[in-house]
């Protein structure tokens, strides 16, 4: 479908909505979304109570969190208008996904450059045999690389090794790539060797959640798919982020988040220590309290920042879980600020929501009252000297992909229906020969 005809379509789409509403609800119809906001407005306070308070008052947040929409539900069933809501709701998201898809082009370039790349004469490949439930076994990754060519290192789970050194070792050997089928945590090591030497970094999606594979348009259902970028291969240059003297290539996270999971506690019960920690830590009882600085911008006292290593889209529905880019040569940051019930409801407002702060920068830096602030990098928690310095190194990294994948699903462009619109008229002004 080409994106005029998308345009027609969410447009349609749209129209659709208001005319059920309004022929089947009428004035109600005005009622039935404010009933529907007020619904989601109270489940996101009680959601703040239940995650900021102990006792009473957290009993009393799950119960709203989960009553608020049942009652909502129940109220638009007695009226015996629950199906049209649920049609007008449907109409309504197909005519933003219609609209969204008609926007993607506007977006401008999406992949990073790619660049011709001669094969591997000596690939070394690090192996992390728990990562992902077992992929590497799974998918006999070790044995398929050999095949290709690659000397392959599984790492033996009973005994911690330091894959950054055995990179530093790999290519003072002579390997002219460094490989990793494992987290992300590992990638960011080993990818910090690649950058530093110059040396071609290839990503194989071995690894649970797979973020930076998902960026670079990578298969995470068939990790053994990366290993073609050993045989057919192009280059990409990609930023890293750094924080103090430390590469990540997703993100690192400061506050509560951060410093729930440097509790010991956590990796053994962790819903119970998130349940224990979080009041303190949202209400400033404990944890650190943090200044961020980030250009012209400064944030006091919020309770979770995010730093990425390029912006993530805030309009991707699935939430940050998306870079469109990973060479705009620009961190990422997020801040959240939460001090009360209403200001959680307000989050439902999204990007202009008053207590979420969404900006670019290319250094960031993290203060804190303590001497030392906890901070998870790429998934794994660490502690640093305060303050903390994050920074873009831009194009730092060449990563070697297979000249056939999947490629970045990029996400949603923000709505505007006026632009929309003007695609949408397009059509019509073409087929009247104008």
């Amino acid at each position: 479908m080409s994106r005029h005809w998308a345009a027609r379509l969410a447009l349609a789409g749209g129209a659709a909505a208001l005319v059920v509403l309004l022929a089947f609800a009428g004035v109600r119809s005005l009622a039935l979304a404010a009933l529907g906001l007020a619904g989601l407005a109270v489940a996101a306070a009680g959601a703040w109570w239940a995650l900021a308070h102990r006792g009473p008052v957290r009993a009393l947040g799950v119960l709203l969190a989960v009553a608020a929409p049942v009652v909502v539900v129940v109220l638009y069933a007695t009226a015996d208008l629950l199906w049209v809501v649920v049609v007008s709701f449907a109409l309504w998201t197909l005519a933003v996904t219609s609209g969204r898809t008609a926007l993607r082009a506007d977006l401008g370039p999406l992949a990073t450059p790619e660049r011709p790349a001669p094969r591997a004469t000596r690939p070394f490949l690090i192996m992390n045999p728990r990562s992902g439930g077992g992929k590497v076994g799974k998918f006999r990754l070790a044995d398929r690389a050999r095949e290709m060519g690659a000397e392959v290192v599984v790492l033996d789970p009973a005994r911690p090794q330091d894959v950054a050194e055995l990179a530093r070792r790999a290519v003072q050997k002579g390997a002219d790539l460094l490989g990793v089928a494992g987290g992300d945590g590992t990638q960011a090591a080993v990818a910090a060797v690649a950058a530093r030497h110059d040396v071609p970094f290839m990503v194989i999606s071995a690894g649970t959640r797979n973020h930076f594979a998902m960026d670079l348009g990578l298969d995470r259902d068939d990790p053994s798919a990366c290993l073609n970028a050993l045989t057919e291969g192009v280059e990409l240059r990609v930023d890293l982020g750094v924080v103090n003297d430390r590469v990540f290539v997703n993100n690192a996270s400061f506050g509560a988040y951060a410093a729930v999971v440097e509790s010991p506690a956590y990796r053994d019960d962790k819903v119970r220590t998130i349940l224990q920690m979080l009041p303190d830590l949202l209400t400033h009882l404990s944890g650190p309290r943090l200044t961020v600085r980030a250009g012209s911008v400064t944030m006091d006292g919020p309770q979770a920042v995010l730093v990425s290593n390029n912006p993530y889209a805030m309009s991707d529905p699935a939430g940050l879980g998306r870079r469109d880019r990973l060479d705009s040569g620009v961190l990422g940051v997020i801040g959240v600020s939460v001090d009360n019930a209403a200001q959680a409801a307000l989050l439902l407002r999204g990007r202009n929501a008053p207590g979420l702060d969404v900006i670019k920068a290319k250094e960031v830096v993290v203060e804190a009252d303590p001497p030392v602030v906890q901070v998870g990098i790429d998934g794994e928690a660490v502690t640093l000297p305060a303050p903390v310095s994050c920074r873009i190194r831009p194009g730092a990294l060449r990563v070697r992909v297979p000249l056939h994948r999947p490629g970045v699903v990029r996400a949603a462009p923000p709505m505007n229906w006026r632009r929309v619109r003007q695609l949408a008229l397009r059509v019509g002004r073409a087929a009247a020969g104008q």
